[in-house]
């Protein structure tokens, strides 16, 4: 259990699983040559910048806005071993400016807090009594990702991520449209309900085929809250030569109740 235990495509979350895996093992797990390359979109090419900002603007359509986040998140892992690990983390979120995670064990005792900022993260090692402080440049070298607090704020609320306008082809199917982007580092495939514009399934996949990594997300359980469309539950796998499967069960979000942050380090803790 370590602080880089950072997650791969959907990378918030993988932040909460930073408490539950061994750091070798998940940069072992993100580098391994990936067996389910993306699957083009059947459509002919896409060359008209309306159509592509139309999918850009139908994809990102419910995008959610807020000031403050409460959540409690039960977290099932398992990995290629069969091994089953399960905790709930509790989330706090200031936009843009603070985020607070509270990682409880099976028994209920904290095991793990972290404060992130949009330059650093901090992790409470409530077990061994240590404190560890990083940038989120180190974060980003470990993972070998362009990580940040807004893509880790995004990922939490279930926002689309890595999905720029340079829509390479799309397809419709009865009520589903999927589509495909290309950025800088990945191809990303998104399917969205065409009635709801709520996202259904979002997979990301390596550019660089040397480091052919694959994350697939698929957003189920979604309800009305606050005016705002949220999916309680994320199924999500990183696949390569053996998976790590992940599903996070949402069972209490609240949104712009003003929260607080409490992170005191205990005079009797060691620094890592």
């Amino acid at each position: 259990m370590s602080l880089r235990n950072i997650f791969f495509g959907c990378v918030a979350c993988l932040l909460l699983l930073a408490s539950c895996k061994a750091p070798k093992q998940i940069q072992t797990a993100i580098q391994k040559v990936d067996s389910s390359a993306v699957t083009p979109v059947t459509h002919p090419e896409v060359d008209s910048g309306a159509i592509k900002k139309a999918i850009y603007d139908r994809v990102h359509s419910n995008k959610i806005d807020f000031n403050y986040f409460l959540g409690k998140v039960k977290i099932d892992f398992n990995d290629s071993k069969g091994k089953n690990t399960n905790a709930t983390a509790f989330i706090r979120i200031k936009k843009d400016s603070l985020m607070w995670i509270s990682i409880t064990g099976a028994l209920g005792i904290e095991g793990f807090r972290i404060l992130v900022r949009p330059d650093s993260v901090w992790v409470m090692d409530k077990l061994e009594k240590t404190i560890a402080a990083r940038s989120v440049e180190y974060l980003k070298e470990i993972v070998q990702l362009p990580v940040d607090f807004t893509v880790l704020q995004d990922l939490i609320i279930g926002n689309p991520v890595y999905f720029p306008q340079n829509i390479n082809s799309f397809k419709t199917t009865g009520n589903t449209l999927m589509a495909l982007s290309t950025g800088e580092y990945f191809k990303h495939l998104v399917t969205v309900d065409t009635a709801s514009n709520i996202i259904l399934h979002s997979k990301l996949d390596d550019v660089d085929e040397l480091r052919n990594r694959t994350c697939s997300i698929t957003f189920t359980n979604y309800g009305q809250l606050q005016n705002r469309m949220f999916s309680n539950m994320r199924a999500i796998t990183v696949t390569e030569k053996s998976k790590l499967d992940v599903l996070l069960e949402f069972k209490q979000v609240t949104f712009d109740e003003v929260q607080t942050f409490p992170f005191t380090i205990p005079k009797n803790y060691t620094a890592k």
